[in-house]
């Protein structure tokens, strides 16, 4: 047990430049107040005294902003960043060395007993208001982008953005080997910027067919008919024009 709190500790200092001595970080961080809270609030839930442990969660919950179910299984390492807003459902599992900013939500989807909370694997990132719902396992060294929206499982070593989640494996500029690029949620695809673009390509690569064919006819070989009108915003746009 005391292992464990000790590398709750570290993982303070690891992982947040603004931690400057031990005293402060156990003085005034709310996310390893309600980190060693849930170890206790577990520690009865595990010896069938779910009412104190439920009593010790909402204690945790009045004081630190963050909800982390008794029942949750949390791994060693585990740092929340601010904190508030931050749910752990009933269900939940939680790797090692794991970063959860704030607002995230690991919830259920049903009202049915039994498994209905995330996986989270081992040295996962959540970024701030991250919502991870139902029985689906996140795979391990994975980046969740802020405010994504995760329903599916996703692979280890995949970065996952948007509302819905759309998953994408790591590239070399985010690989687990540097930790610290886990932190800059600015460094992250955008999975519908790259589809539009791939779109757009494909649209470009046909129009370029298009023209090859009437070049072809054109020069004797073949009749297509009047090329089209020139394209003009008002002619499909009407007065609104783009």
């Amino acid at each position: 047990m005391f292992t464990t709190l000790r590398h709750d500790m570290r993982a303070v200092f690891d992982r947040d430049p603004a931690a400057r001595s031990k005293l402060e970080v156990m003085l005034t961080y709310p996310g390893l107040h309600a980190i060693w809270l849930h170890r206790l609030a577990h520690w009865l839930w595990r010896k069938n005294l779910k009412l104190l442990g439920r009593a010790v969660s909402q204690t945790s919950r009045f004081l630190t902003g963050i909800e982390i179910h008794p029942g949750a299984t949390i791994g060693p390492g585990f740092f929340i960043d601010h904190g508030m807003g931050v749910v752990i459902g009933e269900t939940a599992e939680v790797g090692a060395n794991v970063t959860m900013y704030h607002g995230v939500t690991l919830g259920g989807v049903s009202w049915q007993k039994g498994k209905r909370h995330p996986t989270i694997g081992d040295s996962v990132v959540l970024g701030a208001g991250a919502k991870v719902l139902g029985p689906i396992s996140v795979g391990d060294h994975s980046r969740i982008g802020a405010n994504s929206v995760v329903v599916k499982d996703t692979p280890a070593e995949s970065v996952v953005v948007g509302v819905p989640g759309r998953m994408r494996r790591r590239d070399d500029s985010l690989q687990a080997s540097d930790p610290e690029r886990d932190l800059q949620h600015n460094v992250m695809p955008d999975a519908t910027a790259d589809a539009l673009k791939a779109f757009s390509d494909r649209m470009m690569a046909l129009e370029a067919e298009i023209m090859d064919l009437r070049s072809f006819h054109a020069n004797g070989n073949g009749h297509l008919g009047p090329p089209p009108p020139e394209w003009t915003p008002d002619k499909y746009l009407g007065p609104f024009g783009i």
